[in-house]
């Protein structure tokens, strides 16, 4: 063998060797490269986690009780009846009912479903959702040591899927509540929990998200982490082993889980359970008004810059923004000192707040803002307005904007509970265009109030007839802008 080949095969054995050993050979320079522009150290263990939290989680069954069969001698049988129901959704059509036979056992509960829960307190107070203890006839909690309890339901609250039950026991591992102000979209998060029935089940993942907003009423944790069906009520667990969310949707077209999931923030959790375990019940705040997103258009057509706060599209009769001198057509701009970005900000705000408090509410109004004092009643059932009836008066038409308009009566305007406006008699061309309706009322245009027909043609008259125009409209009981523009 040459000294040639006697060094390449040296250095093929060299190489090999170091595969077997299970490393490798790396020139120095990309390793110092590689470890100088490192942020990401290595993967977590989550062991220590789940020794630490583990025994905390259980898995909670929930049984519903059957109802008694009432099959008729020589009708469907109860097997025929049980395959319609589970198959079909629907009893057995053309079945004849009777009376139950005598001396029948009693009917068993049967299961329901299955979701998860973690212990919040020693003495056996248990945090779930409350879509999984809904409907439930009898609610059993199973402990990390096999030990099972029939649980009590201390509350439920359905807007935010919150629930508290309580087991007889003492001595509990109570799990840690974690600051969801300290967490950090791109950390790794654990959930554990019972996917289809599998106890204390692990899986992990990391943060995509804070404040998802998707329309609930409350903002949601957004993770990565492998969520199906029976993980609902489970906590979800930050790397120092607190928890920081209440495991409770996912994203998903198939019915299993697609990579994203989604938590209840524990401090929202937090505020519902305390009221839960207080009185059973959750008391929030209402103002009693109807609100509606502010469109860029909007914003730029009534000189509010950009678009923020929420539109008031009508507000109810006796309510506290009535009282406070909240009118269609305002924007909300800040509650109590809060900015209100987007819709779902104020129904948050609002109901967050104590009944009877009285908070500042800062509105946008005809080009200038301006502060009320509202104070806040309890959620109550809403009611329903009055319809606007159409009475006719004596037409005057706009022809540039397309617009024949009459002057509203007493009765109309008590009616309508508006000051000043006028009515929509017909909406032609650029108003039709605009989405103006016959029945419509004008209650201002480009931020100066409409007190009536010749008051509005006296503002038009100095308006620029080739710029677009903003419209404050009621349609019904709702308010809303609409923007005019010209035809090209």
């Amino acid at each position: 063998m040459s000294k040639k080949n006697w060094s390449q095969a040296a250095a093929t054995a060299v190489l090999s060797s170091a595969l077997v050993a299970g490393w490798a050979i790396i020139p120095t320079g990309a390793a110092l490269a590689q470890s100088s522009g490192a942020l990401v150290r290595g993967l977590p263990d989550f062991t220590d986690l789940v020794e630490k939290v583990g025994p905390s989680v259980v898995n909670i069954r929930t049984l519903e009780k059957a109802r008694a069969n009432t099959a008729a001698p020589g009708g469907a049988d109860d097997e025929m009846q049980e395959f319609f129901r589970r198959f079909f959704g629907v009893p057995m059509p053309n079945a004849p009912r009777q009376a139950p036979r005598p001396n029948r056992p009693a009917p068993e509960a049967q299961p329901r479903g299955v979701g998860s829960g973690f212990i919040l307190s020693a003495d056996g107070f248990i945090m779930t959702n409350a879509h999984v203890v809904d409907g439930a006839d009898e609610v059993l909690v199973t402990l990390p040591d096999k030990r099972e309890f029939k649980a009590r339901i201390v509350g439920a609250d359905k807007r935010t899927d919150v629930a508290v039950v309580k087991i007889e026991a003492t001595g509990l591992p109570a799990v840690k509540v974690g600051d969801v102000n300290r967490l950090r979209v791109g950390e790794w998060v654990m959930a554990i929990g019972s996917p289809f029935g599998l106890d204390n089940t692990v899986t992990a993942g990391i943060v995509s998200a804070k404040q998802r907003d998707t329309g609930d009423f409350l903002p949601f944790i957004q993770t990565d982490v492998a969520i199906n069906p029976g993980n609902s009520g489970g906590p979800l667990i930050n790397m120092r082993g607190e928890v920081v969310g209440i495991n409770s949707q996912i994203y998903s077209r198939s019915g299993g889980f697609m990579g994203i999931s989604f938590a209840i923030p524990m401090d929202e959790a937090t505020r519902v359970s305390d009221q839960l375990r207080a009185s059973g019940r959750v008391s929030r705040g209402r103002i009693g008004v109807q609100i509606a997103p502010v469109t860029k258009d909007v914003a730029e057509s009534i000189g509010l810059g950009k678009a923020q706060g929420v539109l008031v599209r009508g507000v109810e009769e006796g309510s506290p923004a009535e009282k406070a001198g909240v009118e269609a057509g305002d924007i909300i701009l800040r509650f109590d000192g809060k900015a209100i970005e987007k819709t779902t900000d104020l129904p948050r705000a609002v109901g967050n707040t104590k009944p009877g408090n009285r908070v500042t509410l800062t509105v946008f109004r005809r080009g200038s803002n301006r502060d009320l004092s509202v104070t806040v009643a309890e959620v109550e059932p809403e009611k329903t307005a009055a319809a606007l009836p159409e009475k006719k008066a004596p037409p005057a038409t706009v022809a540039h904007l397309g617009l024949t308009l009459s002057d509203l009566s007493d009765d109309q305007r008590k009616e309508a509970r508006v000051r000043s406006g006028v009515r929509v008699d017909a909406a032609v061309d650029a108003a039709a265009r605009a989405g103006v309706r016959e029945g419509d009322l004008i209650l201002a245009i480009a931020n100066a109030e409409v007190a009536s027909v010749q008051s509005f043609e006296a503002l038009v008259a100095r308006l620029d007839k080739t710029k677009p125009v903003s419209l404050l409209i009621r349609r019904g009981n709702a308010a809303d802008f609409v923007t005019i523009r010209p035809a090209p």
